[in-house]
């Protein structure tokens, strides 16, 4: 599986209903700075990866993002990884969702 998952394709993923959650995983600074998150997303502490992570579905594809794909990502990528999950982080972040039309939501 590919560390990275592009935006549009994400979006045809969740249409299609697949087996796929997403978790906003930006800095809490960055995450209360903008008032929009991803539909249906659910924001989670990366600092603490090591602790949410051992309730997250293995039966499922998991998709974190966090402002632009960097950083952050990769290193709750890397956790999640290291665990066994089926995960990948949104190519360039919630910004480049945003840029290609994807669905958010006021927090």
């Amino acid at each position: 599986m590919e560390r990275t998952i592009k935006p549009d394709a994400l979006q045809t993923l969740m249409q299609a209903r697949q087996d796929v959650v997403v978790f906003d995983v930006r800095r809490k600074a960055d995450y209360d700075a903008d008032n929009q998150k991803i539909s249906g997303a659910m924001w989670l502490d990366p600092e603490k990866v090591g602790q949410w992570c051992t309730a997250l579905p293995h039966d499922k594809q998991i998709v974190v993002y966090c402002v632009r794909g960097g950083s952050v990502s990769n290193l709750v990528l890397d956790t999640l990884l290291g665990k066994g999950f089926k995960a990948r982080f949104i190519e360039c972040g919630i910004e480049a969702w945003k840029y290609n039309g994807g669905q958010t939501v006021a927090k």
